[in-house]
């Protein structure tokens, strides 16, 4: 069943995202409506079922956020208000039709082995910036197996939060790898978990360590309260 779903969730991305390309090239004013809407229709049609725990802060400027499935993008595409736009490597954006449905709403595309190229993430997260756009990043720099230890954080994000002093809203998932792994071509589609952290200003020396820190930690109640409920 798994791979039946996984089939059909394919066929549903190159049925679909084509055409919201196009539209989102066409009436680029409106790219967040149409991704929302194709993200809203995947969740309706597949039954993607999740918790929320807290809630989107509206005012936040950047959401950082763990990483362990595609999941973790649809989700947030379909239930967040926010003009989102994703910092993703440079890489993703070659990928045939993925590329696009990145390049058209105009995300943040970088080259992580270049250090020159923080200076060209500036110059396009204040332009979303100024345009409204709330950022959107994983400090992680790739997906995670879903284990009980998140990734190390890249210092990128630090940088981009200190540089524009962005008020900070985190995000930890937990369980969307279970639900969706694109790489195993599975599709369980078993129930996971979004918890919004409180927003804050960093302020201090060591706040990004403390950050990558309280998130562990939040992620740790959720692992080992699934763990329970599974011995149970």
């Amino acid at each position: 069943m798994s791979k039946i779903r996984a089939f059909n969730a394919v066929v549903y991305v190159l049925v679909v995202v084509p055409f919201a390309i196009l539209f989102m090239y066409m009436f680029g004013r409106y790219n967040r409506v149409i991704r929302r809407f194709v993200a809203k229709i995947f969740l309706k049609i597949f039954c993607v079922k999740y918790e929320e725990i807290g809630s989107i802060d509206k005012e936040a400027q950047i959401l950082v956020m763990n990483h362990q499935s595609f999941m973790d993008v649809i989700v947030l595409e379909a239930i967040c208000p926010l003009n989102l736009c994703w910092i993703a490597k440079k890489e993703l954006g070659e990928a045939f039709l993925y590329g696009h449905a990145l390049k058209a709403p105009k995300m943040i595309l970088i080259n992580r082995e270049s250090k020159r190229e923080i200076i060209r993430l500036l110059k396009e997260a204040e332009d979303r910036l100024h345009n409204n756009r709330v950022l959107c990043i994983f400090p992680e720099g790739t997906r995670s197996k879903g284990g009980e230890k998140l990734l190390p954080f890249k210092q990128g994000a630090k940088v981009l939060i200190d540089n524009f002093k962005l008020k900070v809203q985190p995000i930890v998932f937990f369980g969307t790898r279970a639900n969706l792994d694109v790489g195993a071509f599975k599709f369980d589609n078993s129930n996971f978990t979004i918890k919004y952290l409180e927003s804050f200003i960093p302020s201090g020396d060591d706040w990004y360590n403390e950050l990558k820190e309280l998130m562990q930690d939040e992620y740790t109640k959720i692992y080992t309260k699934s763990d329970i409920c599974m011995g149970e």
